[in-house]
């Protein structure tokens, strides 16, 4: 099983996905995979509640020790949100880690990292961990406050040194609007 370290950079990356997979033989024996190579799975047994309670704890392993990455894009928008295909949206919103698991097929478990908008659209998924917001440290400045406008800056478009030194006050800002035009009455029209 994989975990991920958590990255501090700012650039977006790929959503990851996990597929943790129950296949069924002729010989009525199954086997189980995982889309992490690294993993060891059991062999194929014929003990299809073991192995299926088997794969339902390594998703769920796979889902906890994942790190949600605050700046991974949205899984489901990588494949152009093919699991909710009747709800349309914009991938938006922080990034939430998915377990998804439909209890009527029973065959396939799914974790990935998708937006916040499309998790709640994609059917038998489950919010499994949430992306950490990022902490401020020494490096990052808080964000930057304006400083308050200067008296004798007129409208804030011109310069303390273009105003007048003699203490006269400043010119006012003239208007860029026209006056109003008379309405002419048509003829026929009282």
């Amino acid at each position: 099983m994989t975990s991920a370290s958590p990255e501090t950079s700012t650039d977006r990356v790929p959503g990851r996905a996990w597929t943790i997979r129950l296949t069924g033989h002729s010989d009525r024996s199954a086997t189980v995979s995982c889309s992490t190579a690294a993993c060891r799975m059991p062999p194929r047994s014929k003990d299809l509640a073991a192995l299926r309670a088997f794969a339902a704890q390594h998703a769920a392993a796979h889902a906890k020790a994942a790190t949600v990455r605050p700046n991974a894009w949205c899984h489901c928008g990588s494949t152009r949100c093919e699991a909710h295909p009747e709800a349309r949206t914009h991938c938006a919103g922080a990034v939430t880690l998915i377990l998804r698991h439909d209890p009527t097929v029973g065959r396939v478990w799914t974790i990935e990292e998708v937006c916040a908008a499309c998790a709640p659209l994609i059917p038998h998924a489950t919010v499994a961990a949430r992306a950490a917001r990022p902490r401020r440290t020494a490096e990052q400045p808080a964000a930057a406050v304006p400083a308050p406008a200067r008296a004798g800056v007129p409208g804030g478009f011109s310069s303390p040194d273009t105003a007048p030194a003699d203490g006269a006050p400043a010119p006012g800002r003239r208007s860029g609007r026209r006056p109003p035009r008379p309405q002419r009455r048509r003829t026929g029209q009282r």
